[in-house]
């Protein structure tokens, strides 16, 4: 059975497409044939082929093999909005059947599956559903991104606390991503990080001038080793 990631984020604009496109590089480089995915993506833009999202088509360019975008990204809402406020201006529902359904299609072909979750764990995908409740279904080991600004301490902690309380899916690493050049105390904060989130820090990204997917790769430990 290949591996799955689901990769979400203390909250939006933490920088988890550029550290999942960067765990799937990572991949590719050790021989794996691997496949990225965004569930649901809000503030698409139209083409000739449909709407299409950046970080989805950032996630289908890491990608070992050339998969349809619409099992890459199932949902694509043009409205830059919350997934289930863009899903309901624009009449549809989303079903995590649905995405279930597209994981498995991408993953009879790979040996890794990393997929990016839409803004923090618990975004609602509906009147009741969360996002949360597609990796729950499969059982797929949790990365959080941990956007290091104000704040990053009690996002961090509350959603390990929200990961665990769900009982399904596992938080086996996170990432500490320098999204506030001016944050301080760095070190004091890090530390308090790596104390109080039950599983291994995978890295930390510094903020970057020119920031790459090979830039970001280059500071992250390879997935398989620190994970064991």
């Amino acid at each position: 059975m290949p591996a799955g990631y689901f990769i979400t984020g203390t909250d939006t604009g933490v920088g988890k497409t550029l550290i999942a496109a960067a765990l799937m590089q990572q991949q590719a480089a050790m021989g794996r044939r691997v496949a990225g995915m965004k569930p649901v993506a809000s503030g698409c833009h139209p083409t000739a082929a449909g709407l299409r999202n950046d970080d989805a088509l950032l996630l289908e360019r890491q990608a070992s093999h050339r998969h349809p975008y619409g099992l890459v990204n199932p949902y694509a809402f043009e409205p830059a909005i919350a997934p289930h406020l863009a899903a309901h201006a624009t009449g549809a529902t989303i079903e995590v059947s649905r995405l279930i359904d597209a994981y498995q299609q991408l993953a009879r072909d790979s040996d890794t599956v990393i997929v990016e979750g839409a803004g923090g764990w618990r975004v609602p995908i509906g009147q009741t559903g969360a996002l949360s409740d597609f990796p729950e279904a499969l059982r797929l080991d949790v990365i959080l991104v941990v956007g290091l600004r104000l704040g990053c301490l009690n996002h961090a902690l509350l959603t390990c606390e929200a990961i665990a309380a769900g009982g399904k899916s596992r938080l086996v690493g996170w990432v500490g991503n320098g999204i506030d050049p001016a944050f301080s105390p760095l070190e004091g904060n890090l530390e308090t990080l790596r104390q109080r989130i039950p599983a291994r820090c995978l890295g930390i990204v510094p903020p970057l001038s020119a920031a790459s997917v090979h830039a970001v790769c280059a500071r992250l430990e390879p997935l398989d080793a620190a994970l064991t």
